[in-house]
């Protein structure tokens, strides 16, 4: 893996920004980041994840990935091996039909391979 020189140069301004002092009175300082749930969405699909969203209906990926997060978290906290197994099983499904679905829609959607290493960090994987 090949050193990314931009993101090199983008630390080093960081730093001297941060050794004059640049960011020592910023708006919001010491509180949490207002995070846009949507900003791991490509542009052209966050119109109809909005509208969905007001509909109170999740997109089935989304459904997917909120169930998989929930089953990784009780994965976690088992300590019976019978129901960890379970459990790891119902990830499986979740992980395959939720990959079957980013592969479709990689087909449909050029965009899905720019976020897909996103979209695959976020959801541990």
């Amino acid at each position: 893996m090949g050193i990314d020189i931009l993101a090199v140069l983008a630390e080093e301004k960081i730093r001297e920004a941060m050794r004059r002092g640049e960011f020592a009175n910023l708006a919001g300082k010491g509180q949490p980041l207002q995070v846009d749930e949507l900003s791991h969405v490509p542009e052209e699909l966050r119109a109809g994840y909005i509208i969905l969203k007001n509909a109170g209906v999740l997109p089935e990926e989304m459904q997917l990935k909120k169930e998989m997060v929930s089953l990784q978290r009780l994965i976690d906290c088992c300590y019976e091996e019978e129901q960890k197994t379970g459990l790891k099983k119902k990830l499986t499904e979740k992980m395959l039909r939720f990959n079957m679905l980013m592969e479709k829609r990689k087909m449909n959607n050029s965009a899905f391979q720019f976020y897909r290493e996103k979209i695959y960090s976020r959801l541990g994987f």
